[in-house]
């Protein structure tokens, strides 16, 4: 039986008038000495590998979670409309533009099967987000990787000359990931208006929420361009701390979202996830506090690195791609021995980690292991990176 949309906004809105009483505001004030999701108690690493809000979800989505886990026995409504009409009030746009998954990964699968296939190009950066290059070989795609430039910028004009009549997507990471970097906006726009007129643009802005204010950036959902070939994707599994309840979107043309739709895993959306995002998205107060906590714990981490004469690219997200001056396999071998689980080798920077924010408690520790690497291993790193210099030319995989 499907949930109107009257009872579905009457049970994510249980808990919700806590948002303005004192014990709101209490529990924002106690969540940044808390770690809820911290498995240290059960001994197991700590892992700061995964690039996610470490202090939860609000109190507020956490009342919403508690009031409804009566629904876990039941399958998922397949009528997403509640939660699209939530995000389109939200980004003030028409709900048929918006196009859900379980997670933005699902919802990146679902551009890989819209747009690629076996006789398609995937054109991308490198490094960036490399899940997408496995999703594009899942549907026998070549995928061209481009270099970072200098600035660890996408080398959008390396990648103008990789697209032709085969490139099928394009896909642009921003701020993107492992890097941290930011590509500019104008840099952007200039780059859409020289692709084909046909050709699909994913720009996945999962870390949108930790941009400050920038010069360089603006979201191409806040601030859109007339262009239907952009698909613009973002999760609730960063910021607002919902990673285990899996859920994405895609704002898009509506002709695209419905393209996007076809390949849609039937009831993928969970009901929890759907009103926890719901609760996430009213929530403002506490989205500010953890882009505030954010940046104050970043800056802490480049206080420890630059006390260290250790280097890394200027971060735009909530983790930071670190400059550790030794080979990076031996820097996360020596943290795994330690029980800490740091991002993985990336090869085109081989003297990089990426290191997610987490805790006081666990961002401590971290320099406690680093400090444990025999004193001869610790060298003086920069912030340039040779693999991304003076290289333009994509890389077939």
């Amino acid at each position: 039986m499907g949930i109107s949309r009257r009872n579905f906004f009457r049970q994510i809105t249980v808990g919700a008038a806590v948002t303005a009483t004192p014990w709101h505001l209490e529990k924002l004030s106690q969540i940044a000495s808390q770690d809820r999701s911290s498995p240290r108690q059960s001994g197991e690493p700590i892992r700061l590998d995964m690039n996610i809000n470490p202090y939860g979800p609000s109190p507020r989505v956490v009342e919403v979670i508690r009031a409804n886990l009566d629904s876990v026995n039941r399958y998922p409504d397949s009528d997403y409309r509640p939660l699209a009409e939530r995000i389109a009030d939200f980004h003030k746009i028409k709900p048929n533009e918006v196009t859900l998954g379980c997670g933005s990964r699902e919802v990146l699968r679902m551009a890989a099967a819209a747009f690629l296939s076996r006789h398609k190009t995937l054109v991308l950066a490198s490094p960036s987000f490399g899940q997408v290059a496995d999703l594009a070989k899942r549907v026998d795609a070549q995928v061209i990787a481009v270099p970072l430039n200098k600035y660890y910028a996408h080398d959008l004009n390396a990648m103008l000359r990789h697209t032709n009549a085969s490139t099928g997507l394009v896909y642009i990471c921003n701020p993107n990931n492992p890097t941290g970097s930011l590509t500019p906006r104008k840099d952007l726009e200039a780059f859409l208006q020289k692709l084909p007129p046909k050709l699909a643009v994913v720009i996945d802005e999962a870390y949108h929420e930790y941009v400050g204010p920038s010069s360089d950036y603006a979201s191409f959902i806040d601030h859109p361009i007339d262009d239907n070939r952009v698909i613009v994707v973002r999760t609730f599994s960063k910021m607002y701390g919902l990673a285990g309840l899996r859920l994405g979107y895609a704002v898009s043309s509506k002709e695209v979202s419905l393209k996007l739709s076809l390949t849609q895993l039937e009831r993928g959306v969970n009901t929890v996830a759907t009103r926890a995002a719901a609760a996430a998205l009213d929530d403002s107060e506490y989205a500010r506090h953890s882009f505030k906590r954010n940046n104050d714990d970043r800056q802490e981490f480049y206080n420890r690195t630059n006390g260290r004469m250790l280097g890394q690219i200027d971060s735009h997200t909530n983790f930071v791609f670190m400059n550790t001056g030794l080979p990076s396999s031996q820097v996360i071998e020596h943290f795994e021995r330690n029980n800490i689980v740091l991002g993985p080798v990336v090869p085109q920077m081989d003297k990089y980690v990426r290191v997610a924010i987490s805790t006081e408690e666990n961002m401590k520790e971290f320099w406690r292991v680093w400090n444990l690497q025999p004193p001869h291993s610790h060298k003086m790193a920069t912030t340039r990176a040779p693999a991304a210099q003076n290289r333009e030319e994509g890389v077939s995989l």
